[in-house]
């Protein structure tokens, strides 16, 4: 099983889990994260500390819900809904993203933080 989290983004405070994969673990060492949100569409990132390359399960399309790691912007990104690059309700990054991860509850929450909030993610 993989490692609890716990992610606040301005008033937002929920738990996920992180995935057994190397990007995973690799940003489970470097906790707490801190940072500012960017927002792209239904999608929250922010830049963190990890030089992880694109996985072989990396993804295209991903789910609401899914924790992402993006290698262009070593970006931290949490997908709640369509994108810019999206066609009609798929959940598209700007390109391939390795999934870390899951939002545990509803990832929608994320809906009411606003750009350049605080974000921190610390064990849980």
């Amino acid at each position: 099983m993989g490692h609890k989290i716990l992610i606040q983004a301005g008033d937002v405070t929920i738990e996920g889990v992180l995935d057994d994969t190397p990007t995973a673990d690799a940003v489970w060492e470097k906790l707490p994260l801190t940072g500012k949100v960017n927002i792209w569409g239904d999608e929250i990132y922010f830049a963190i500390p990890v030089k992880e390359a694109l996985e072989p399960t990396a993804k295209e399309v991903v789910e609401s819900g899914d924790l992402g790691y993006w290698p262009p912007g070593r970006a931290f990104c949490i997908f709640f809904g369509p994108t810019p690059a999206s066609t009609g309700s798929e959940i598209r990054p700007a390109s391939a993203v390795n999934i870390i991860g899951r939002i545990e509850g509803d990832p929608t929450i994320f809906k009411k933080v606003k750009e350049g909030a605080r974000m921190q993610i610390d064990p849980a």
